[in-house]
Order: C-alpha cells, then structure tokens, then sequence
C-alpha cells in the first residue's frame, strides 16, 4: 500500500480537481467510528463522504473522524443533515471545507448553499476568530483566503432539481451536481428502482446539464456496473461504495466459509 501525502484545505486540491474535471473515486463514511474512518482512509480514495443526513453522525462525532483523517490523503466531505445555514456554519467552524448539500431543487436554495459557506460580501457566514477551521486562529490570512478553498456540491434528488439543473450549475460557488439516485427514483415514481429508464434517463440529464454549465457531476453507486456505467456517462464524482456495505457483505462473506 502506496502512502501519498496528507489532504490539506489550504490550498484545497480537492477542490481544484473537481473544477478541473479530474475523475475522483470516493467511498461513503456512515459508521460514525473514528476507527472505521481512519482505516478508511488507508484505502487511498479521493474523498470520503462523512454523513450527517443518514447516518448517526453529529458535530461531536464528526470532529473525531476529521482528526482520523489528518494523515490521509482523501479529502473529507461531509453532508449535513439540511440546507440550513446554522447547521452549515457549526460545520464550517467543526473544519469542514467540502460540503454535499442535500436536496437542492432550486436557484435559490443554491445560491443560500453558497452564501451559507462565504464569508461577507460574498455570503452570511458568521464570523468566529478562533476556531479548528482556522487552527484555533493560528492560520494566517484565513479570513481572506477561506472562501476560495470551500467546495459546495448540491444533491439533485427530484423533478424540480432536474428541471433546474442547468440553472442550478451556473450558480457562482457550486462546483457539482450530485445526484440522489434512491431520492430522484422515488420522487419519479420508481421507489427502490434507480435502473428505471425513465430515472436513468434523469440522471444523465444532469450530468448533461452540468457539463453544459462546465461544472462536474457526481453519484452514489455502489454497484460496479453502475459506477461504470455513470463514468461513461460523463460523471467524474462519483462514490464506489460504503464502509457499512462493505463491512456487512466481508462479515457475510467471512461466516458463509464456513457453513
């Protein structure tokens, strides 16, 4: 196992590579362990997902993860529970410089996205002085510098997002569309069938749109074809698999040779 050179948001490659349209592999975190996550990240992924929307995760446990992560190379992204911009500022002063924000159907819920992650005048994010973003206040010029090293991506889960999609993509600070693949099918009317035509051909409809934006798109799919599939399609952010799907079908796996 090769060791590469730690993440680090100043500045943030991450970032850089996803505005380049550098394909980049990551992997879901939703185990809430500090341990899982830091054995994750020996892996050499891009980026990890830590979730705050479906998994059992909150600022006190997520800061554990971060600082599991300071000798990795993939890059934290985190995705809070809500569009919400208290819940995106405590996250920002937690260190949290890559965000996926869910359910984004609009102009203007990107635009609050964005503005909830700049500081003023290019946003409203409240203004602390010393906190683990800033190294408790030790990083020079942060305040001048931050916001060009935040990454927001929104999540496109129903109709609205993909009818926007385009308009969404040229917002000013939204660097990807992420599409919701279980979210969009059952808001189509395909519940649990993301391999629906009529959700595939959504699905490629933001990619589409993203592109046309100059902007990346991005997926879950832990399903090898569908990654597959979802690269040839033009995504270049996209999320291979899980720690939980991984460590259920490896315990399975382990059990059955023995039966």
């Amino acid at each position: 196992m090769s060791i590469q050179a730690p993440y680090t948001a100043f500045p943030n490659k991450f970032r850089q590579d996803l505005l380049a349209g550098n394909t980049l592999i990551g992997c879901w975190s939703a185990l809430g362990s500090p341990i899982s996550t830091e054995v994750l990240g020996l892996a050499g992924f891009d980026w990890l997902l830590m979730d705050l929307e479906h998994a059992p995760n909150d600022i006190l446990s997520l800061i554990p993860q971060l600082m599991a992560l300071k000798t990795s190379s993939s890059a934290p992204v985190v995705r809070p529970q809500w569009n919400d911009t208290v819940l995106i500022k405590r996250l920002l002063d937690a260190g949290v410089f890559n965000f996926l924000i869910p359910f984004v159907q609009s102009v203007e819920e990107a635009k609050a996205a964005v503005a909830a992650t700049r500081y003023p005048p290019h946003g409203v994010r409240g203004v602390s002085v010393a906190q683990r973003s800033n190294v408790y206040g030790t990083v020079p010029d942060y305040l001048n510098i931050v916001n060009d090293n935040i990454t927001v991506a929104v999540q496109i889960e129903n109709q609205a997002g993909v009818a926007a999609a385009a308009e969404i993509a040229a917002v000013d600070g939204v660097d990807a569309l992420f599409v919701g693949p279980s979210d969009l099918a059952a808001a189509l009317g395909h519940l649990g069938n993301a391999a629906h035509p009529e959700v595939q051909a959504a699905i490629k409809t933001v990619f589409e749109k993203a592109k046309s934006q100059g902007k990346a798109s991005g997926i879950l799919a832990p399903v090898e074809a569908d990654a597959r599939r979802y690269l040839d399609m033009g995504a270049t952010f996209v999320a291979v698999g899980s720690d939980l799907g991984v460590f259920k079908a490896a315990t399975a796996t382990l059990k059955n040779k023995y039966i």
